[in-house]
């Protein structure tokens, strides 16, 4: 596909802000004159993840073609239009498309948005249609009540959960479940009724619930993720736990913070190569050195996979009578991480490494990690524009 213009890059912008998910494919002039158009890689999966067509799974020939309802939009009317959706027996049978009345709707080299909604392919011309004026628009008009719709749908969710947060936040202090770290999450989740697992799906509905006691300092938890064993010479948590642990009353633990710009006092740090897209973590021991390994195809996988959509809920730690009480008062909602920030951030020491490792007294190793987490007062630097509410 050709370089967006400024003018479809702002287009494409208005649209993910109003929460619009989309994919993008330019009709060539050759390709308007024989009625087809290739199914890219970034159409094919956005088509599966949206659960209307696997072209992985379809078989070539003609009568394997599936045909799905769809509509074009112009900017006062909508025009019903059929997406063929097929690979043809001829070479690899590299998937096709094709929508019925397109030439009518687009020139050659348009931008062209496919938005999968409702059970429809939604057609809308990014290069044509002043979309931004059709939103903002005080007359409605198709394209500002397909947003408006999409909208609802996708504001539903965020406003029961949110509705459920004041209500808890009505309630005063809630006190902890537990003496730990975790029990200001922990708590949360009980008072709501979420049920507690290791689940790596969001905890409520599609929104992750990341609580954290608002102190100056604290780290935002981003994800759990163990290292790629595979790929490393360490091939269990328990290596790393005899070769850097410590005795911690009777425990032997290693809790500790990575980072890729400094060396921690256990003499580890993080290095990220782009060159074989891997995030290493190393020791100064050169008898050691690099010791895991994971690929950073994973961890942009897990970002997104647990913060599609998420509700960082800040809470104040109140002693009522020597025992923790937790105040959730205000809460940060963010929307689809930016991921090629994930490794800059990662470089530059914003994005760190905990791990959380230890073996109890019955010579058991637990590891809770290792949790990637960011700086406080970053979150802006890997999502976009967040929306802040007071409880």
């Amino acid at each position: 596909m050709r370089p967006l213009s400024k003018g479809e890059e702002q287009k494409l912008k208005i649209l993910t802000e109003n929460s619009v998910s989309l994919t993008l494919i330019e009709p060539t002039e050759n390709g308007l004159k024989k009625s087809i158009m290739d199914a890219t890689g970034t159409v094919r999966n956005y088509l599966k993840s949206s659960n209307f067509h696997n072209y992985y799974n379809q078989q070539q020939g003609p009568e394997h073609k599936i045909i799905l309802e769809g509509l074009i939009y112009n900017e006062n009317s909508i025009s019903k239009t059929k997406a063929s959706l097929y690979r043809p027996k001829t070479k690899k049978g590299d998937p096709r498309i094709w929508l019925t009345g397109l030439t009518r709707h687009s020139n050659a080299n348009d931008i062209l948005a496919l938005i999968c909604f409702d059970k429809l392919i939604h057609v809308i011309n990014l290069t044509q249609l002043p979309i931004n004026q059709l939103i903002e628009s005080n007359v409605l008009n198709p394209i500002k009540e397909l947003v408006n719709e999409i909208n609802g749908v996708e504001s539903a969710v965020a406003n029961e959960l949110l509705l459920m947060l004041k209500r808890l936040a009505q309630r005063g202090p809630i006190p902890s479940m537990l003496d730990a770290d975790t029990s200001v999450g922990r708590t949360l989740e009980t008072a709501l009724n979420i049920k507690i697992n290791s689940s790596k799906k969001p905890d409520y509905k599609g929104i992750e619930l990341k609580s954290y006691r608002d102190k100056r300092g604290n780290r935002k938890n981003l994800f759990a993720q163990v290292p790629n064993w595979k790929l490393s010479k360490f091939k269990r948590s328990a290596e790393i736990l005899d070769t850097f642990g410590y005795q911690r009353a009777n425990d032997f633990r290693l809790y500790c913070t990575v980072s890729a710009i400094t060396t921690n006092p256990q003499g580890l740090s993080l290095k990220v190569n782009s060159d074989i897209n891997h995030l290493i973590e190393n020791s100064n021991k050169r008898e050691i050195g690099d010791f895991v390994v994971w690929t950073l195809d994973k961890l942009h996988e897990r970002l997104k996979e647990k913060h599609k959509e998420t509700f960082w809920v800040a809470a104040d730690s109140i002693q009522i009578g020597g025992k923790e009480h937790f105040k959730y008062k205000s809460i940060e909602h963010t929307k689809k991480p930016i991921v090629s920030q994930f490794d800059i951030l990662l470089e530059q020491g914003i994005i760190t490494l905990d791990h959380l490792i230890k073996r109890n007294s019955k010579g058991k190793v637990v590891e809770k990690g290792p949790l990637f987490k960011i700086k406080p007062n970053s979150l802006d630097l890997l999502f976009p524009p967040s929306q802040l509410y007071t409880l």
